[in-house]
């Protein structure tokens, strides 16, 4: 039996949108089992003195290039600019949390992602927050009482506190075996690596 891949990710990277949005696909044709870990990405960046893309308007204008050129080749709706740094980052984590533990997170992800890309609704704040918990099949006014909660909050920290413990340092990020691949394109990669192991040929 294929081992899972953990998948962590933390809503408000931009690069992220290409993972969310292609992951389960490609992990049901591959026929592994993910597990969608949300952490907070920002918070080990600043701490690392490592925020991508701050005032580096050079390096910005690739990345918003390369998503678009990424985007059309997978078929990804894109609607460039969207509004970016996300204002209510935290918020939206802290629902990917919760939503990991009961079990729709990938519904949320995919949803928020879509709503910030496509209908430029910044993930995190209304209308995009409540709808993409409805759309995941949740009551936005449990799900928010709860995410706001000093238990979600700690669940979070908790979360990226366990990302830094084995060497996660930015969104996406996916881990197979003790074995770490960050960015959008080591996703096959990663499935590759485990498919490697399960047959008994690591590397």
């Amino acid at each position: 039996m294929t081992a899972p891949i953990d998948f962590w990710f933390s809503i408000g990277s931009p690069y992220t949108f290409l993972a969310v949005m292609r992951l389960p696909g490609i992990a049901e044709k591959a026929g592994v089992e993910v597990r969608w870990r949300p952490f907070n990405a920002h918070a080990l960046q600043i701490e690392a003195n490592d925020v991508p893309f701050a005032d580096k308007p050079l390096k910005a204008d690739y990345m918003w290039r390369d998503i678009e050129r990424r985007a059309a080749k997978f078929g990804l709706p894109v609607r460039l600019p969207i509004p970016y740094p996300l204002p209510e980052m935290e918020q939206a984590n802290r629902v990917a949390v919760l939503a990991a533990g009961e079990g729709w997170c990938p519904a949320y992800a995919i949803a928020t992602y879509r709503r910030w890309f496509a209908d430029r609704e910044p993930s995190g704040s209304e209308p995009n927050l409540s709808e993409s918990i409805k759309e995941a099949g949740q009551d936005p006014a449990r799900v928010l009482e709860q995410a706001n909660s000093g238990a979600a909050a700690r669940a979070l920290e908790a979360a990226t506190g366990e990302a830094k413990e084995i060497g996660i340092f930015g969104s996406p990020s996916f881990v197979a075996d003790g074995e770490l691949f960050w960015g959008p394109d080591r996703l096959e990669d990663a499935i590759e690596w485990q498919h490697n192991l399960d047959q008994g040929n690591p590397g």
